[in-house]
């Protein structure tokens, strides 16, 4: 006879169980991968990213056969959420450069400086996710500047690349340090960067404004 995968009340079978553990376990491995990438560098070995996940190392490679395929999965998660704190910001903050604030705030959490060196010539650049999650995070934080340059709060000779690029090398970790007390640093530097997007700019910038684009074949 042969089990009921149903249970009274609509409870959950234990494959439908086993199916929700797998995903939270995934999305563990994910966060702890994020973690550490950014705290030793992405050659940590896997199975201490499987001890900070508090899973087994089959568990991560049943998930992820290899490091790539890891890194891969990070580097979505860090566009998605970063993409997720840009729109979230222009929804709920009234005014636009407040939200912009909200947003360069957000996006140092996400450490993404720290996290750029993870798209090594391994990984494929091209992939249909991360060009759709860098497109999507493209949008987001351009309709974040456009709101605050309509707002007449944002000098207008910056694109979402010159964004982009000060929150990359603010949030790079010192050489030879580790992450311990960065933010001391970072969020004071946050604010005189914020001072110099204000309008009406105090210096004519040389070149052009740079776009994601211009960033991906410079």
């Amino acid at each position: 006879m042969t089990a009921t995968r149903t249970r009274p009340g609509g409870a959950a079978t234990p494959q439908h169980r086993l199916r929700a553990d797998a995903v939270r376990n995934r999305e563990r491995i994910i966060g702890a991968a994020r973690e550490a990438m950014v705290e030793f560098g992405a050659e940590i070995p896997l199975d201490e990213i499987a001890r900070r996940a508090g899973v087994g190392n089959a568990t991560l490679y049943r998930h992820f056969p290899d490091r790539l395929e890891l890194i891969h999965h990070v580097t979505l998660s860090v566009m998605d959420r970063t993409a997720d704190k840009a729109e979230g910001a222009l929804t709920e903050e009234p005014d636009a450069f407040q939200a912009l604030r909200r947003f360069v705030f957000a996006a140092v959490e996400e450490r993404i400086g720290a996290l750029c060196p993870l798209l090594s010539d391994g990984v494929d650049k091209d992939h249909p996710d991360l060009l759709a999650a860098r497109e999507r995070l493209e949008g987001a934080v351009e309709a974040l500047m456009g709101a605050a340059r309509d707002s007449g709060q944002l000098r207008t000779d910056i694109a979402v690349g010159d964004l982009m690029v000060a929150l990359t090398q603010l949030t790079r970790p010192l050489p030879g340090s580790g992450c311990t007390d960065f933010d001391r640093f970072v969020y004071r530097h946050l604010l005189l960067f914020l001072d110099g997007l204000r309008a009406p700019a105090r210096s004519e910038l040389p070149g052009a404004a740079a776009t994601l684009e211009d960033l991906r074949h410079a």
